[in-house]
């Protein structure tokens, strides 16, 4: 689980939002505290990534990866920086994912920060 949690993780620093989705089944869930409820499949998960990363550089560096019981999951312990993409301040965080996987692709995360943090780059 944890070379899952890096290669996600890696996937996720490229910002190319086909190498993002790639990692996802076509039916995948993903909520974040922007996304005002969930992004459901593949396709909904495409438009909002090309959104988010023209908005956003990211980077997120792996701390811990804690396998679930029933070892169909993990939660994912992270740190990022996150800077507008045109350049300017950068803020950090630590935050948590809860991903389910099928195979060897994300089928549910769900992602937890901070929001708040970002508010010095909302200007």
């Amino acid at each position: 689980m944890y070379r899952l949690a890096e290669r996600f993780l890696s996937e996720w620093n490229s910002q190319e939002v086909d190498r993002v989705v790639g990692v996802y089944t076509h039916d995948v869930v993903y909520v974040d505290p922007n996304t005002r409820g969930a992004v459901k499949g593949s396709d909904a998960l495409r438009r909002y990534l090309t959104k988010l990363l023209a908005r956003w550089k990211m980077h997120w560096s792996l701390r811990e990866a804690h396998l679930f019981e029933d070892k169909i999951g993990c939660a994912v312990l992270w740190h990022a920086t996150i800077q507008r993409a045109e350049g300017g301040e950068t803020v950090e965080m630590d935050g948590m994912d809860f991903v389910r996987v099928r195979g060897d692709k994300v089928e549910r995360n769900e992602v937890y920060f901070d929001r708040t943090i970002l508010a010095t780059l909302m200007g």
